[in-house]
């Protein structure tokens, strides 16, 4: 079973902190866990540290009880598969060719009939197939974000960490891509955290939440344990009312305080 934990980690852009002693358990393999907050509250800087873009003034992260700093960059990316929320789109590559240098970045570059099979597979799966021979520069945001989706889920990884995988796409393609993110973290019995800024979404897909604010963790556990906090109101600035539906799932009715 896979564990990624986090003690006493600070970090700050110059003068300005950002996250203050933050601490997370465990959190659960095979299970998707939201990480969810206003604005500015850290998540894509968490993202970062963990991934190892950033290096925190403080503190460590455990993966299985290896502290992730002592890894070597190759080790760390081979376990870490980060999604980050911009999507650079400016080479003269086809959707095809992206997700391939994706799925090969950590096998060598002789590209076999499976790589072929596998990167196709991961079209089809993400929606895009029909977009394979197309340029990376000509899609539209919400295709770009599919692209990203589908070289996050072709590596195989301990950790999947997506920044905002829905902000660019309609709502029938929000469900799609968080129901595979879900379907791949649950099928390799990976550690999956994706930071949403719909509530929502976080009710229905996510196994486990985690609110952060003010550089902080606020909340965290099943989705009616945070949504039903007082942290919520408190870290948004809004009212908020929760709802069981028909199908037992939650919904968030927030309203201007």
């Amino acid at each position: 079973m896979t564990r990624l934990s986090a003690q006493n980690l600070s970090y700050s852009y110059g003068a300005r902190p950002v996250l203050k002693e933050l601490d997370f358990d465990a959190l659960p393999s095979g299970k998707l866990t939201a990480l969810i907050g206003p604005n500015a509250a850290g998540k894509s800087t968490l993202f970062r540290l963990i991934s190892g873009l950033a290096k925190p003034a403080t503190g460590q992260i455990t993966l299985n009880d290896t502290d992730l700093a002592s890894l070597g960059s190759r080790e760390r990316l081979k376990r870490i598969c980060f999604m980050p929320q911009y999507f650079a789109a400016n080479a003269a590559l086809t959707v095809f060719d992206v997700v391939m240098m994706a799925h090969k970045q950590l096998r060598g570059w002789r590209v076999t009939a499976a790589d072929m099979a596998a990167v196709a597979q991961a079209l089809a799966e993400a929606g895009i197939g029909h977009l394979s021979e197309a340029y990376v520069s000509e899609l539209s945001g919400g295709q770009s974000q599919m692209v990203s989706v589908a070289q996050a889920l072709i590596r195989h990884s301990d950790v999947y960490l997506f920044d905002e995988p829905t902000s660019a796409l309609d709502l029938r393609h929000q469900l799609e891509v968080l129901t595979r993110i879900r379907a791949t973290v649950q099928a390799r019995d990976s550690i999956g955290v994706v930071a949403l800024h719909d509530l929502n979404l976080a009710a229905r897909f996510a196994d486990h939440l985690i609110l952060l604010g003010q550089g902080r963790i606020l909340a965290q556990g099943c989705a009616k344990t945070v949504l039903c906090s007082p942290a919520i109101s408190e870290t948004y600035k809004v009212d908020v009312e929760i709802s069981t539906g028909p199908r037992e799932d939650l919904t968030v009715h927030a309203y201007a305080s």
